[in-house]
């Protein structure tokens, strides 16, 4: 059982590194959808807001990485 355990971990280790970026981009993929679904013809608005989210929580993660 321990095994399996540290496998499993270390499989979800593979994907997420940052637990804390991961939950933010989520976030910001979230509110992408709720964007692209309540306003159809904002296609230039909801990628800019996908792209310019996604590189704010990278910083942010590179940032708080830096700080420790």
């Amino acid at each position: 059982m321990r095994l399996a355990l540290r496998l499993l971990r270390e499989l979800v280790g593979l994907f997420v590194d940052d637990g804390g970026l991961a939950l933010i981009v989520l976030g910001v993929v979230a509110l992408t959808a709720v964007l692209a679904h309540s306003a159809p013809t904002a296609g230039v608005a909801t990628g800019g807001f996908l792209l310019l989210g996604c590189v704010a929580a990278l910083a942010e993660s590179v940032l708080r990485a830096g700080r420790r």
